[in-house]
């Protein structure tokens, strides 16, 4: 021991000058070192380049606008960050001391600053950096509150910032109003800011009424608010909860017995209506609307927007549709092959989806037919996973439940349901491309059907024919007038819905059903107030006339026979009676299924299918898998409401006895099997006796066919022909939107051919080809897009 000192002593003496030059560079680094803190200190807010606290004084975070739904309950906030205010006496004593112990355990001892814990991240931060951190509550309030002076990238000046500028903070205001602010600006994910929207939103209550563990699980979210959000990860949540738990058990903050119930306590989360998630591809469609309006007043100035969304409703449609998408991935309806809901969410990678969704997807819209009121929408199963809204955005085929169009077009011209049409084989021809033979869904013929029959059972190759008498060009302006804005080009195959629409379109074109002739507009603001209760804005509702009430009376009661007998008949058979038409759809090899349906006071519609457009299973039909989500939400909404009237019958139209196999007057000789009483428009009615029949029939002119003609028939010659629909006769000049003069008939008129007809359709581009099983053609878009 002895003999250590003396070495050293002698070191000392025999290298005097040594030890002088490193005490005096080791003096000189120090002081350095403390300059250059000193100067930064003091030189790192010059010209401007930190914050004013003068400014925290009046500080008042940005209002969010609130949407309310038709009878003004809450819906959700719009906004940069949701908040709501609230005073330090107000929030308890627990959630204060949740938030203390997790992120600034002294934070009542320290004037800005944590030198112990700063200190222990400087000698740590070699082997772990600056990952842990040594933010205190005052240095993280100058951060959120001054977020344009201070930028969130990982720096020492950004440190020194927030601590120079904490300091100040400190200087200024107790420890009580410090924390106040800072529980009032803290971002707690899910697009909540402050405790007590966090509160609401994820326990549905406010922060006074909080326990142990509910603030526990808000104290836990500012270390990683996306990563621990008690509504997508409650695993994450419950852990890091029971930390936050330890922490104040630790710190004596909580007795172990509160410390062990709290851990224990189950993790209750709000419903979506409660903490205003309900319905959100509407509330995002109407924000769109809102921004285009009113710019960044609607984020800043707390705007109260009263919508048209029914709350009720919306629930409704929500459980019918996920339901019904369940019960078809399950294979309830016959096998399903597609990756299922659940199966994805079980497998993702990663927090947020793509976008685009394997499983099957699904959207629903309903509305008041009388002005256009959005009541419900539903743009896709999981908006966290994608926001893309199918209802609004998404371009797909409508199938047949564009056919009504036609219908419509074909009524206005002076056709009536028992007017014939010809179900039989047809074959489109182009020269150097492969022909096109619609064929009907059974891949049957009936030959000559009335009208109606055609619509409610939805035959394919009888609508094409009926189309084509009419003309595309006429049928493409009667859409328009129906409220369809996308492309449809004038191939024959748009007449049973290869063009695509958007579902939105569509759906609202059925209005014009509804509200016998008048087609209204969807729209979803009923008013805008600022917080005075001012009205800055009032939509007015759009209503255009596109039917008169008997061509749409008709046109109702035709559509009716889908759900009483035809391609949606389980509607009936499920015990819906109530006054309603609509149409089924299903697309080509089955990649989408729709049903649209009409009360006098409701019109809804429901598509389902996969963002990749591809068969959803073997025999997909609108009629089985979309029909039976709308028959639910039609019995459950009229549960709750009263029974919509019948449509009343217009004074013009006349009823007569007809025979169905000649849309002719029936005589005595008419078998009674083929008699039934059709409506007309008076002035379109038949003046002529049935001559099919007795003494004076024809036998030239067959029935109706009870034996299907065969598919093909071999041994055929088919001989070109050359047609030309009225679009394309001289001298005839489209105008959009315009109705070509009704046009009276003679309903004697049939074709007896019992051969496939091939016309020659050099005049227009031709379909692409598809085989003879296809439902309908091929889209219009060029193969390999994807949905918009």
């Amino acid at each position: 021991m002895a003999a250590d000192t003396n070495n050293k002593l002698r070191f000392h003496k025999r290298h005097p000058t040594f030890v002088r030059v490193v005490a005096l560079s080791l003096t000189f680094l120090v002081a350095l070192g403390a300059g250059a803190v000193y100067s930064t200190w003091a030189l790192i807010c010059r010209g401007n380049q930190c914050p004013s606290i003068e400014s925290l004084a009046e500080y008042t975070p940005h209002q969010t606008s609130k949407l309310y739904a038709v009878d003004g309950r809450f819906i959700a906030e719009l906004g940069l960050e949701r908040r709501t205010l609230v005073k330090i006496d107000e929030i308890p004593k627990i959630v204060q001391d949740a938030f203390v112990n997790t992120e600034d355990k002294r934070f009542f001892q320290h004037a800005g600053i944590d030198w112990h814990r700063a200190i222990g991240v400087v000698l740590k931060s070699p082997l772990r950096g600056y990952s842990q951190g040594f933010s205190t509550i005052t240095m993280q309030l100058a951060r959120n509150v001054f977020p344009e002076k201070i930028s969130r990238e990982k720096s020492i000046i950004r440190k020194v910032k927030e601590a120079k500028v904490a300091r100040e903070i400190e200087a200024k205001y107790d420890k009580k109003k410090i924390l106040e602010l800072y529980l009032n600006q803290i971002d707690l994910g899910h697009g909540a800011y402050g405790v007590e929207t966090a509160s609401q939103r994820y326990f549905g209550k406010s922060v006074r009424d909080l326990n142990l563990a509910e603030a526990a699980t808000l104290a836990a979210l500012p270390k990683a608010p996306a990563r621990y959000n008690p509504v997508r990860f409650p695993e994450r949540a419950i852990q890091r909860r029971n930390t936050v738990i330890e922490l104040m058990r630790q710190n004596g903050r909580i007795s172990d017995a509160d410390a062990s119930r709290a851990k224990a306590y189950p993790l209750q989360l709000a419903n979506k209506t409660i903490s205003g998630e309900t319905a959100p591809y509407f509330v995002e469609w109407v924000r769109q609307q809102l921004d285009a309006q009113f710019g960044k007043q609607l984020y800043e100035q707390g705007l109260k927007v009263y919508t048209t969304l029914d709350l009720d409703m919306q629930g409704s449609a929500e459980r019918a549709l996920e339901r019904q998408a369940r019960a078809i991935e399950s294979g309830r309806f016959g096998p399903y092959s597609h990756e299922t809901y659940e199966h994805y969410l079980a497998h993702r990678e990663g927090d947020e989806g793509s976008g685009t969704s394997p499983y099957l997807q699904s959207a629903f819209l309903a509305l008041d037919p009388r002005n256009g009121a959005v009541r419900v929408m539903i743009g896709g199963r999981d908006f966290d996973d994608s926001k893309f809204n199918r209802s609004v955005q998404a371009l797909r085929q409508p199938g047949s439940t564009f056919k009504p169009i036609v219908y419509s077009a074909a009524i206005q011209n002076g056709r009536s349901p028992s007017y014939l049409v010809n179900d039989s084989p047809l074959v489109l021809q182009v020269p150097g491309q492969p022909e096109w033979a619609p064929q009907n869904y059974d891949l049957k013929f009936l030959g000559q059907i009335p009208l109606r029959q055609s619509l409610y059972l939805s035959r394919n190759v009888s609508t094409v024919r009926l189309g084509m008498e009419l003309g595309e060009q006429t049928v493409i302006n009667e859409a328009r007038n129906f409220g369809i804005t996308t492309v449809i080009p004038p191939y024959p195959s748009i007449h049973i819905g290869a063009a695509d629409v958007y579902p939105i379109e569509l759906i609202s074109a059925y209005s014009a059903f509804a509200n016998l002739g008048v087609r209204a507009s969807p729209n979803a603001i009923i008013r805008v107030e600022n917080q005075k209760g001012e009205i800055l804005w009032q939509p007015t509702p759009t209503r255009t006339q596109v039917l008169s009430p008997e061509e749409a009376w008709i046109m109702v009661d035709m559509m009716k026979d889908v759900i009483r007998r035809g391609s949606a008949a389980g509607v009936w058979e499920s015990g819906f009676h109530l006054p309603a038409g609509g149409k089924t759809g299903t697309t080509n090899d089955g990649t989408n299924v729709w049903f649209v349906g009409y009360t006098a006071d409701l019109i809804a519609g429901v598509w389902y299918g996969l963002d990749r457009p591809s068969k959803i299973k073997d025999n997909a039909q609108g009629g089985v898998l979309a029909a039976p989500a709308w028959t639910t939400f039609m019995t459950e909404v009229y549960r709750r409401k009263p029974a919509p009237p019948d449509w009343p019958k217009p004074l013009s139209i006349v009823t007569r006895e007809v025979d169905v196999s000649s849309g002719l007057l029936q005589t005595p000789y008419c078998p009674r099997n083929l008699v039934t009483s059709e409506f007309y428009i008076s002035g379109t009615e038949p003046t002529r006796d049935c001559d099919k029949h007795g003494p004076y029939a024809n036998p030239g002119l067959p029935a109706i066919d009870t034996n299907p003609i065969p598919l093909v028939q071999p041994g055929v010659v088919r001989t070109p022909i050359t047609v030309t629909p009225p679009a394309a006769q001289p001298g005839y000049e489209p105008v959009p939107g315009a109705r070509r003069p009704p046009t009276v008939f003679d309903t004697t008129r049939r074709d007896t051919a019992r051969r496939p007809t091939v016309f020659d359709t050099t005049r227009r581009p031709a379909p692409t080809a598809r085989p003879r099983t296809d439902t309908i053609p091929p889209p219009v878009r060029p193969p390999g897009t994807t949905p918009r």
